[in-house]
């Protein structure tokens, strides 16, 4: 059995780097108007290991503008690192953005880079193999606390005693989740595979790289295998801005014959990405 989607979704990530949250803002409103279907945000607190970083704004409370002035885009994070946050905490936030958006939220997460910046500093864990254990008993607990039902849940890291959340999110069965992760490491795609949807990221010379089609056909067989069927999840290419729009429409055929569902556009953060990106939106999706 294997995933063959027709028709792939265009969207853009920016880094949460700037000094005005306004420019955004504007930046998701502007998204939407020229015909894309996603616009997310980077979660970081620090994004250096030495404490000295660029300016960084809470995407979060950007998300909840954009939701207020925006339609149809779909908005979130790409990707949250939900160790280093208090998985009730984020049941409301994302609950609240899925009200606010009217059903439009996606959450993706994942166990969170640097480790030193984002996490050491601040005395949080940086052990990778301990993050991905929170990172799995912290979805399992937003997932029952969106179910409006009473959890009852005690993990090795998380506890939650006779507690029921209301309202619920607007999404149903619950706010979908995307799942986060490096290749050729297949433990972050059986993940992925557990809950709905994988951004598959590939590195070359120290470098984000965009995934081949081999490589998104590999973890569309890899998801397939694992949950036995192929409905109700999506699989999105993670890749640079691009330079040429028109090139990117010309191979997005040969993704979506490999299972992609989204292709998705970061910028990298570089100085000028924020115009860079304000470029990219001008000249539209292009199919």
């Amino acid at each position: 059995m294997t995933m063959v989607h027709t028709a792939v979704r265009r969207a853009l990530a920016a880094p949460c780097f700037a000094e005005d949250p306004n420019e955004l803002v504007e930046l998701g409103i502007a998204a939407e108007e020229a015909g894309f279907d996603g616009f997310f945000l980077w979660d970081h607190l620090m994004f250096a290991n030495d404490g000295v970083g660029p300016p960084i704004v809470d995407p979060w409370l950007v998300l909840a503008l954009i939701a207020a002035r925006t339609r149809r885009i779909r908005i979130g994070t790409m990707i949250t690192p939900v160790s280093r946050r208090r998985p009730a905490v984020l049941a409301r936030q994302t609950t609240t953005l899925d009200l606010l958006s009217n059903g439009r939220l996606i959450l993706g997460v994942g166990i969170g880079s640097p480790a030193q910046g984002d996490f050491g500093l601040f005395g949080d864990e940086t052990d990778a193999v301990l993050r991905a254990e929170m990172l799995d008993e912290g979805l399992t607990v937003l997932d029952q606390l969106w179910s409006g039902e009473r959890v009852d849940f005690h993990g090795r890291h998380y506890q939650v005693s006779g507690v029921t959340f209301s309202p619920r999110p607007v999404q149903r069965p619950r706010i979908p989740v995307w799942v986060g992760g490096t290749l050729p490491r297949r433990k972050p795609m059986s993940r992925a595979a557990r809950w709905d949807g994988a951004v598959p990221i590939t590195w070359a010379d120290g470098r984000l790289s965009r995934p081949s089609t081999a490589e998104i056909a590999g973890v569309r067989d890899q998801v397939v295998a694992e949950r036995g069927h192929s409905g109700g999840f999506d699989l999105a290419v993670w890749a640079e801005v691009a330079e040429r729009p028109d090139e990117v429409a010309a191979e997005l055929p040969g993704y979506a014959a490999a299972g992609a569902t989204w292709w998705i556009e970061t910028a990298k953060p570089e100085p000028g990405w924020l115009e860079g990106l304000r470029t990219r939106i001008a000249g539209r999706p292009t199919a």
